[in-house]
């Protein structure tokens, strides 16, 4: 067996980022999205840089992105992480590549801080950003309904070691 890449994603590797993340959607606990966006409002909604792709031997395993938080001026450094595994490759060590390659490429970019709302019951996904170097900040009680009940989210966060200290 081959070993897993990391590489910048593509439009054209759309159609399998979707189905990794209507793979995430499926579980009830990755987000509160219900159905996945149309392409064009997924490119709109993530930051050009900082988008990878995991695969090995042809087959996308995993991705992730990050999204500007605010268009003010002032957050131009503050980033939200996304990072989805599709079902067969969970539990590979394919999140933690992606997340650490993604904390790189953010400090590269020049962003100073790092953050994911992450629901209370995703233990994996809260102990892969640990991992990572994100702390947990607080919970928000009530963020959102899903599925008919009050969600409550962890909010983490990663802070440059070398951005923003001016």
């Amino acid at each position: 067996m081959s070993s897993i890449l990391l590489r910048a994603m593509h439009a054209g590797d759309w159609p399998e980022v979707r189905r990794i993340y209507l793979e995430g959607i499926a579980t009830g606990n990755a987000t509160f999205q219900t159905e996945a966006p149309s392409w064009e409002s997924w490119d709109t909604n993530h930051l050009q840089a900082c988008r990878l792709v995991a695969e090995r031997d042809g087959q996308m395993l995993g991705w992730a992105v990050l999204a500007a938080i605010s268009s003010r001026p002032v957050y131009r450094g503050v980033a939200e992480v996304s990072v989805y595994v599709g079902d067969a490759a969970r539990g590979l060590g394919v999140g933690s590549m992606l997340l650490a390659q993604l904390v790189a490429d953010a400090e590269q970019a020049g962003l100073w801080t790092l953050q994911a709302g992450i629901f209370v019951e995703n233990a994996a996904s809260r102990a892969l950003h640990r991992r990572c170097g994100f702390r947990e900040v607080g919970v928000r009680e009530r963020m959102g309904r899903l599925a008919g009940r009050w969600r409550d989210v962890v909010l983490v966060e990663r802070r440059s070691a070398v951005n923003g200290r001016d």
